[in-house]
């Protein structure tokens, strides 16, 4: 089975030696993706509605490149910093997966990369 190497300039570019998705036949495998806009290469700010957000936004574009979408993740998994942050969390990441969500796991880390508050990965299947 071949894999392929997904890279979009439209979510940030890693921040080491990984590359934001990997797709092996009909399936993606995404990066955790942090809350960096991909435009300027800042941590948004706005708290953790925002990063969640932003966070969702970049995962989506990378499954877009991968020739996937929202609607075809079948797993997330959610990093918080603070899990007293989860309902705040819940509620956008409610609007990017309105129906039949995916099954998740959420936990709260020591640390996220460049002081996030938030990281998700995601995989997906390619229709």
């Amino acid at each position: 089975m071949n894999r392929e190497i997904i890279a979009t300039d439209k979510a940030p570019g890693a921040v080491g030696p990984y590359s934001q998705a990997v797709r092996v036949g009909d399936f993606v495998f995404t990066a955790g993706q942090i809350p960096l806009d991909p435009t300027t290469g800042q941590m948004v700010e706005g708290g953790i509605e925002a990063q969640a957000r932003q966070a969702l936004t970049n995962v989506s574009a990378v499954l877009e490149a991968a020739g996937s979408s929202l609607s075809n993740v079948v797993k997330t998994t959610v990093f918080l910093a603070d899990m007293g942050e989860f309902q705040a969390m819940n509620n956008i990441y409610a609007e990017f997966f309105p129906d039949a969500p995916p099954a998740r796991s959420a936990m709260q880390v020591a640390a996220l990369p460049l002081n996030s508050r938030i990281e998700i990965e995601t995989i997906a299947i390619v229709k």
